[in-house]
């Protein structure tokens, strides 16, 4: 099996499979009856089994995850679970990417513990489906979870936030032009919006005691890297502006 990095798996796809040129189409059996599949909302979950199939086919070294809640989807080293992470996300390209990031508490909970997480790599598919049901690949992107998140009016991390409940993390648009909030610069950026949003939703203000030390700490141990995760305060005009 070949060992392949996400950089890698995003290039074949790109360059050698040449994905962008390709038609599909999700056709279901049962009994005498086999009809192509038309709803858009199902895509997603099909193209990370697609994915799987693929490496498969390709004798390309995975594991899948078991945690569907948490990034990564798959390890690319299934001798090494702190590197070579790939998550896998789709949406429809005619509107908003409408998928999850993660779930709020728990990721916040977990890269703590498995800092390797803020590594993970976002293979991101932006498909069309026709009326017909045919499935092109118009966009492709390998991201940091960084490079497509942002800020928000009410949290300094964009959430997904009902019924006074913070569920989801969710992404910004990254590939537009003109933005209201930009995606943040890096990683510790990243990380100072997501300790600050902890300290303002009620749920998590516990949790975000001493959440900063331990994951500059948790992260320097593990990467040999040192990161200085910058107070909210310090950098919150660029990504919400002046109030």
């Amino acid at each position: 099996m070949e060992k392949l990095t996400p950089e890698e798996v995003y290039n074949r796809l790109l360059d050698d499979y040449d994905i962008k040129s390709l038609d599909g189409k999700i056709q279901f059996f049962l009994g005498d009856v086999d009809i192509i599949v038309k709803q858009k909302d199902v895509v997603g979950n099909i193209v990370q089994e697609w994915l799987e199939g693929w490496f498969k086919k390709r004798e390309i070294a995975y594991l899948p995850s078991d945690n569907p809640q948490l990034p990564p989807d798959f390890y690319l080293d299934p001798d090494d679970k702190k590197h070579s992470l790939l998550e896998v996300k789709a949406f429809n390209r005619d509107a908003s990417p409408a998928f999850d990031l993660a779930d709020f508490t728990g990721y916040a909970k977990a890269i703590l513990k498995e800092p390797w997480e803020l590594d993970t790599k976002y293979l991101i598919f932006g498909y069309n489906m026709s009326d017909e049901g045919i499935v092109t690949i118009k966009d492709l992107w390998i991201k940091n979870v960084w490079e497509i998140s942002r800020s928000s009016d009410k949290w300094a991390l964009n959430v997904q936030y009902k019924n006074e409940q913070i569920n989801k993390i969710r992404p910004a648009t990254w590939y537009a032009n003109k933005a209201k909030f930009p995606l943040f610069q890096s990683l510790e950026h990243y990380l100072s919006a997501l300790e600050q949003t902890l300290v303002d939703y009620p749920d998590t203000r516990a949790l975000s005691i001493g959440w900063r030390k331990k994951m500059q700490d948790s992260y320097n141990a593990f990467s040999g890297r040192k990161i200085t995760i910058p107070r909210w305060e310090d950098i919150e005009e660029i990504y919400q502006g002046k109030k």
